[in-house]
C-alpha cells in the first residue's frame, strides 16, 4: 500500500511537470477578446489574402491575428495556442493594428455569416514560450 501511494504520487509530479512545461517550453495564458475576421478587402486591405507577416491566407486555416501587446508577451508569428471552445490549435498568423490591447483575431475564411455568428467574445487562450538560449556565443 505504501509503495502505492508513492508511485501514484510520482505519476501526479511526472504528469503536472509535462502539463506546465512541453519540450522545454513554459505554458503562458491569458484572458483575451476574440473577434473574428475574414480575407474580404473591406475587413482588411485590397490585398486581403495575405497578413501582416507576409503569409498567404486560404479558407479552412486555422489562423489568427494578434494584438501588438500579445506580440510582446511571446505569442509571436508561428506559435501554436489553443482556444477556450475549440478543440484544434491555431497559429499566429497575422498582427493586428497598434490601437487593439489583449485581443485575438480568428480567421474565419470568407464565410462572413459564422464571422458574425462568432460576435466578440472573452476566452482563455494558452500557449507554450520557449525559454530563449542564455548562453551567447
Amino acid at each position: 500500500m505504501k509503495y502505492y501511494i508513492l508511485s501514484l504520487v510520482l505519476m501526479v509530479v511526472v504528469f503536472y511537470s509535462c502539463n506546465s512545461r512541453e519540450e522545454g517550453c513554459v505554458k503562458n495564458s491569458f484572458e483575451v477578446t476574440a473577434t473574428a475576421y475574414n480575407s474580404l478587402a473591406y475587413q482588411t486591405s485590397k490585398n486581403p489574402h495575405i497578413t501582416a507577416f507576409g503569409d498567404s491566407l486560404k479558407p479552412g486555416l486555422r489562423y489568427i491575428a494578434v494584438s501588438r501587446d500579445l506580440l510582446d508577451s511571446g505569442l509571436v508569428h508561428n506559435t501554436k495556442l489553443k482556444i477556450e471552445g475549440f478543440d484544434s490549435l491555431f497559429t499566429v498568423k497575422d498582427k493586428m493594428n497598434k490601437r487593439w490591447r489583449k485581443r485575438i483575431d480568428i480567421y474565419m475564411g470568407i464565410d462572413v455569416k459564422k464571422a458574425k455568428k462568432w460576435g466578440k467574445k472573452k476566452v482563455n487562450i494558452e500557449f507554450c514560450i520557449q525559454p530563449k538560449d542564455s548562453i551567447s556565443n
